[in-house]
């Protein structure tokens, strides 16, 4: 109660001065109620018209003046209660607000709420070893050995080392079904074990870990404001010129100034500055329970109204996880050397052709070479000093810099390259092939048929590949070869607008902030990717892509719905209070029906109907429609 007092005040207090005047009242008192209710109201009235000032210099003209005009009007008339309740309505649909957006963002609240705070660490790393301390999550190391408790939370990523488990991760990735994971398997903070103590590894800190980096995606979604005052602003003006002349109107019509105060009580903004925030509260909530994350509520308004759409290719059209499918060496090299000094130096590479190397010399038993002396070029290549040779891996134009003798390879529908150069000379090719998601056709399909006019590929990988895949997923406009800043400037001049790119790797950052909406596939982690979109995917499944339209186009459907319900309530009542037959009080406590009426309408955008993406089509379908569009 005191709690609910102190985060209310104004209603408080309105509560307070109506009551009192009631009873002033009913004791017979005449002077003493008016007074108290005028003095009050105009308080409240000059409360509102500083925050209006400020609001104007800030630029936004808001819906305030009516209200304003409402209880000016009411005082003159000597509708004194009436005026008290339309400062009790006006406070309380803050207190309406507030709850319908606790409402609305439970689910983001439940994120927070879960976030792990204590991680039983074990003492010693022998397998047998009971004892354990209880530390901060913050306060885990990498390496560090974590018993987990049944029903317990993860509390920061690791790998597994009790033979088996199994983990709820579906505040991770929206998936209702238990996951199983075997020795060695990843284990993501977040995730809830299951019936069995298990232990695992820590391999990353609790800031850097999945949940953390989920919750701090939350927070931020959760503290920014939706676009309510744009999507209010739109209607403030005309909705207030309405208003005004329906109660000119019927003063004019009745010669009585009363009808003017008894029609202007029941045009008061609460359903315009009320329904669009909890709308886009409910819309935030439902994409993060799916497992989308978005930044900000301005971005559902973008995300309803897209129109061409950018994919990178690695790891967003395609699985992400490229395997080695053939070495080819340059005369005077075996496959087996390329393979060992490529797969080398690809250990200090981030890019994610060098875990698919890397992973086909471990399969063939080569031992890698470690060293001090190694760089990354971004979009490049990577260099390395092994043995005292050096070794440079990377993309062709950068190999031919180093090696003139270097010659392009043939390679075949989705394969990629990776060119080594040792000592200066050109050595051979790693021929990688990375297939499509199985997701990603009927993925374009859906955008093109849900009114996104323009869909195009930008990567950084050759022609040939990026264009194979292209004609497999249905994409026809495609740009290859390109550096980060060719990225950039694609996505700028791309139409029409709003663009979203969609990436997932380091080197898609800068595009993802330039774009209208830059959408990360952040499933595998934290990147830089992530940070720098608005909409962060947990799941790793392009069909999330949908799911953030398709909620977008929803949420923002409800909060105008919402509006347009406010708005012809108000205005019919407004109307029926020209003839005289709502008085002013009656009229302002109607207009808390109105208010009701469009919260609980706002509240749909918690749910809504499914995505509707395409089933999978049958076995060979694709083939034959890649065949059709190549002819």
């Amino acid at each position: 109660m005191i709690r609910t007092i102190r985060r209310y005040p104004v209603i408080t207090a309105s509560t307070a001065v109506l009551t009192t005047v009631l009873v002033l009242a009913a004791m017979g008192a005449t002077s003493a109620p008016r007074w108290l209710a005028t003095g009050y109201v105009g308080v409240f009235i000059v409360w509102t018209l500083v925050g209006m000032v400020r609001d104007v210099l800030r630029g936004h003209v808001g819906l305030d003046i009516l209200a304003v005009v409402a209880m000016i009007a009411t005082l003159a008339v000597g509708e004194y209660l009436a005026s008290l309740i339309v400062v009790l309505m006006l406070s309380g649909g803050e207190a309406l607000e507030d709850f319908a957006g606790r409402r609305a963002r439970r689910d983001l609240t439940a994120l927070l709420d879960r976030s792990p705070r204590i991680a039983h660490v074990v003492r010693s790393d022998s397998a047998d070893s009971d004892e354990v301390e209880d530390r901060a999550v913050d306060d885990v190391a990498i390496g560090d050995v974590l018993l987990v408790r049944p029903s317990e939370i993860v509390p920061v990523d690791g790998l597994l080392l009790t033979s088996s488990g199994t983990f709820d991760e579906s505040s991770l990735t929206g998936e209702s079904m238990p996951v199983s994971r075997e020795a060695g398997g990843e284990v993501l903070s977040g995730a809830i074990n299951g019936t069995r103590a298990v232990r695992i590894r820590a391999t990353r800190l609790s800031a850097d870990s999945q949940y953390q980096q989920i919750v701090a995606l939350v927070q931020g979604a959760q503290d920014s404001r939706a676009p309510v005052v744009r999507l209010a602003d739109r209607f403030a003006i005309p909705f207030t010129a309405i208003a005004l002349v329906l109660a000119g109107t019927g003063w004019a019509l009745s010669g009585d100034p009363t009808r003017f105060a008894e029609v202007l009580v029941l045009a008061t903004p609460c359903p315009l500055l009320i329904a669009a925030p909890v709308a886009f509260l409910g819309g935030l909530s439902r994409a993060a329970k799916t497992g989308v994350i978005m930044k900000s509520g301005a971005v559902i308004e973008q995300l309803a109204g897209v129109r061409s759409v950018a994919f990178d290719k690695t790891g967003t059209l395609t699985e992400g996880r490229p395997d080695l499918v053939e070495v080819r060496p340059a005369e005077g090299f075996t496959a087996d050397e390329v393979l060992l000094l490529a797969a080398s130096a690809e250990q200090y590479s981030s890019h994610v052709l060098a875990e698919g190397i890397r992973r086909a010399a471990l399969d063939r038993g080569l031992q890698l070479l470690a060293t001090d002396d190694a760089s990354e070029v971004a979009t490049n290549g990577v260099e390395a000093v092994l043995n005292g040779r050096r070794v440079v891996v990377g993309k062709p134009a950068y190999i031919a810099a180093l090696a003139p003798e270097t010659h392009p390879a043939i390679l075949g529908p989705g394969e990629a390259a990776a060119y080594v150069a040792i000592d200066g000379r050109f050595a051979g090719v790693l021929v990688l092939a990375d297939d499509p998601r199985a997701e990603s056709s009927r993925v374009v399909a859906w955008l093109r048929m849900n009114g996104v006019e323009r869909i195009t590929m930008l990567t950084g990988d050759a022609h040939p590949t990026a264009t194979s895949i292209a004609l497999q997923v249905g994409i026809e406009e495609v740009h290859a070869d390109l550096l980060p800043p060719e990225k950039v400037y694609l996505a700028a001049q791309l139409h029409p607008r709003p663009v979203m790119m969609v990436g997932d790797g380091v080197n898609d950052a800068p595009v993802l902030a330039a774009a209208d909406i830059g959408v990360a596939m952040g499933a595998k982690g934290a990147t830089a990717a992530g940070d720098a979109a608005d909409v962060v995917i947990l799941v790793d499944s392009l069909a999330k892509i949908v799911d953030a339209v398709s909620i977008g186009r929803h949420t923002l459907r409800v909060a105008l719905t919402a509006i347009w319900i406010g708005i012809g309530l108000s205005i019919g009542l407004m109307i029926v209070a020209m003839t005289g037959t709502i008085p002013a009080v009656a009229g302002a406590l109607t207009q808390e029906l109105v208010d009701l009426a469009t919260i609980v309408y706002a509240l749909r955008a918690l749910g809504g109907p499914p995505s509707g993406l395409p089933a999978p089509a049958p076995p060979g379908a694709q083939a034959h429609v890649a065949a059709s569009q190549g002819a």
